[in-house]
């Protein structure tokens, strides 16, 4: 309903249209005032803003929020666990390709990925397996923001089976500097070369890290453009922006400050127990003296030292220090460390340890949270920007040396799996949904990180084995009976357990 003042209703007795438009404007100014966020007065009169881009933001920002953020990761626990937290719950032992079903050229090159070019030959470096490189990706990203991974080419008469290997460096390799027109229609932002429709076109990137104090003269500081199909970039992507953010940035100066808070309570503490005691009054003849705190031997005091009972000229009473408790100071460190949890998206329990006020049911459900975000940048971060474009090198190369017939092998990615809080409810979870067709028995142990036909090849190799030695199993695993000829086979039985219905699950009866 619009409502008219009296100036309104003045007009509207010769302009009725004129006073209706004026309640609409007002009605409308209103509503743009309906978000207190948006209000301007007092309460907001300190908070400024800047109506800028997610790339003007990072280009004043990047290499000292990275700078910092290295600083806390090397001298600050809870930084170092944060990193560690995310680091382990992204890649763990890895993030492995798997054959689809019926594509034996998939599972060709899946066996030459794992077998001979990812577990000895992909790293330039020939340091790390390609669940490595991953893993320092992935951790690269997390303290710098971003990460570079470079296609190395090799040549035939350098030994490699599969001509390929990979480069992992970190951000600070792109010329941060390198912003504006760079000629032929292109422009580079923050080292990033693009053309005039958009696509990223090259990479101006230092031949050596610049913060390196043992460079080589030979190579130069001088940036030069990489051509983008050399390239991998990898950072999180949180708004349209072309590079990332170290991911402590938002409680970076909260950790900073902890630090400082934590070393000046130790700091006063220590100050505290220097001083013992300290005796007190003056000698008969002594009150002309001009005051001074003096050690035994009559030098005066200027400094304290651990255990120190200090004298005071003339003295004659002894009052001993009783150092003050720090109170407060526990439920402090809760609430900061409460907050950078927050800001690192962690579960305070995982960065801290602290399991003191969380119940089971409270700790699985912030683990569940926290594997649902984990999950989020696998699969919409870590596997399309990199993993995807890696394989496809890797095919590439192998093709061209011979290996495979195609170069485009479709396969599927398995992520390492989450450690089960109580793995009894979890795997007849796994039962039900099986049984109820919401999950395939392939989806049940993908989930696992395994690979379902590897595993199920596994558990056809064992029932020949049992089969060869006479051996069955009943319910109980560690009861094995040795059977004769007459009893039926661990195959024909698994044969029949496949034809016969199941039981109907504790759901099932219910219902």
């Amino acid at each position: 309903m619009i409502k008219l003042n009296w100036l309104d209703r003045a007009i509207g007795y010769v302009a009725p249209r004129a006073a209706i438009r004026r309640g609409v404007a007002r009605a409308a100014l209103d509503q743009t005032r309906a978000y207190d966020g948006a209000a301007m007065g007092r309460l907001t009169e300190g908070w400024r803003t800047r109506p800028t881009s997610a790339d003007t933001e990072i280009a004043t920002s990047l290499p000292r929020l990275r700078d910092r953020q290295r600083d806390l990761e090397r001298n600050n626990p809870h930084a170092r666990k944060a990193h560690a937290v995310w680091r382990k719950n992204l890649v763990g032992t890895g993030i492995r390709p798997r054959a689809k079903e019926g594509n034996p050229e998939a599972v060709r090159a899946v066996k030459l990925w794992e077998e001979e070019w990812g577990s000895n030959r992909a790293d330039a470096d020939n340091q790390l397996d390609i669940y490595g490189l991953i893993d320092l990706a992935a951790g690269t990203m997390i303290s710098g923001g971003d990460t570079v991974i470079r296609r190395r080419l090799r040549r035939k008469e350098d030994g490699f089976k599969v001509p390929l290997q990979l480069q992992v460096m970190e951000g600070d390799q792109l010329d941060h500097t390198r912003t504006g027109e760079v000629g032929n229609g292109r422009t580079a932002i923050m080292g990033v070369e693009f053309d005039a429709l958009g696509n990223r076109t090259a990479y101006w990137m230092y031949p050596q890290h610049p913060g390196n104090a043992f460079f080589s003269t030979r190579a130069g500081l001088m940036s030069r453009p990489v051509p983008a199909s050399e390239i991998i970039h990898l950072y999180r992507k949180e708004r349209q922006q072309v590079r990332g953010v170290p991911w402590g940035s938002a409680v970076i100066t909260e950790l900073r400050d902890f630090d400082d808070y934590s070393l000046a309570e130790g700091m006063r503490k220590k100050i505290e127990a220097c001083m013992v005691g300290i005796v007190l009054g003056a000698e008969d003849g002594d009150e002309a003296i001009t005051p001074a705190v003096v050690d035994g031997k009559g030098n005066t005091i200027e400094q304290f030292e651990p255990g120190m009972i200090a004298y005071a000229r003339g003295g004659k009473d002894v009052k001993f220090n009783a150092p003050a408790s720090s109170g407060g100071f526990r439920d402090h460190k809760s609430a900061s460390l409460h907050s950078v949890a927050a800001g690192y998206l962690v579960p305070y329990e995982l960065l801290t340890g602290d399991l003191s006020e969380v119940s089971f049911i409270s700790g699985r459900f912030g683990l569940v949270e926290f594997r649902g975000l984990v999950e989020t940048i696998q699969w919409l971060c870590i596997i399309p920007m990199m993993l995807n474009q890696v394989w496809a090198w890797f095919c590439e190369a192998a093709y061209f040396a011979g290996l495979l017939s195609t170069p485009d092998i479709p396969i599927e990615w398995d992520t390492p799996e989450f450690e089960s809080v109580n793995p009894i409810d979890d795997a007849n979870a796994d039962l039900i949904n099986m049984r109820s067709g919401k999950m395939t028995l392939f989806e049940a142990i993908a989930k696992r990180g395994r690979d379902p036909i590897a595993v199920l090849k596994e558990h056809s190799e064992i029932a020949q084995l049992l089969d060869k030695f006479g051996l069955v199993f009943d319910s109980d695993p560690r009861r094995v009976s040795k059977v004769g000829n007459e009893q039926p086979s661990t195959s024909q039985q698994a044969a029949e357990a496949a034809t016969t219905p199941p039981k109907p699950s504790r759901l099932q009866a219910v219902k």
